[in-house]
């Protein structure tokens, strides 16, 4: 089948091609195994090919640092595994994250370096920074693979998703990370971008510290 490019704008650093076979991203991926340039999630044959601006990967670096602060601050197990490639042949899918974590399900895959999610679980916690337009929609994509989590920053505000049953829910709570609120998240994101970073940091584990530990 061919392949049909859906065009997108040149700033926007993503191009989303259709009719794509499941060889055919598994070679991208060995392809770009030692690189970081590019992002892919496949689904179902649609591929997204995502290069990462400023603009998207400042504020996946906010967010992976706030989790990474807030453990270290609850005394919360937990492994950072970026963007990990994460892909399941027989859903004819995959994806690598921008961020993400296993927090409740960290005991079963400690001291794993390489992952099969048709053995082992996905990931708790996957942060999204989704400000291109037009992009695919990953929600469905991490529902059947079962990522207990989403945090979605589009620019402007922060959606926290949670998996019921085999679907997102909108939430104004993290259930993964109790305490933790769409308006904390943004909050954290604007003062990331007025404090110097010494300060920001401080700022979160001051926070962090006043909050009973969940």
């Amino acid at each position: 089948m061919a392949m049909a490019v859906k065009p997108v704008e040149a700033a926007s650093q993503c191009v989303i091609l259709h009719g794509v076979s499941w060889a055919t991203y598994e070679r991208l991926l060995e392809d770009f195994e030692d690189r970081h340039a590019a992002h892919f999630t496949y689904d179902q044959g649609s591929l997204e090919i995502r290069v990462p601006s400023i603009k998207h990967e400042e504020p996946n670096r906010v967010l992976a640092s706030l989790v990474d602060m807030l453990a270290l601050e609850w005394d919360i197990d937990m492994r950072n595994l970026g963007s990990t490639t994460f892909k399941r042949e027989d859903l004819a899918r995959g994806f690598e994250p921008d961020t993400c974590f296993y927090i409740e399900r960290v005991a079963q895959i400690r001291g794993k370096d390489d992952l099969d999610l048709t053995v082992d679980p996905p990931p708790d916690l996957v942060i999204e920074v989704d400000i291109t337009h037009p992009s695919l929609d990953k929600l469905p994509l991490y529902a059947a693979i079962g990522v207990t989590e989403v945090w979605r920053y589009n620019g402007t505000s922060v959606t926290i998703y949670t998996l019921t049953q085999d679907a997102y829910t909108s939430s104004e709570t993290s259930h993964v990370l109790p305490g933790i609120t769409s308006a904390v998240l943004m909050q954290f994101i604007s003062e990331s971008r007025e404090l110097r970073r010494p300060d920001w940091l401080r700022r979160v584990r001051q926070w962090a510290q006043s909050q009973a530990n969940p």
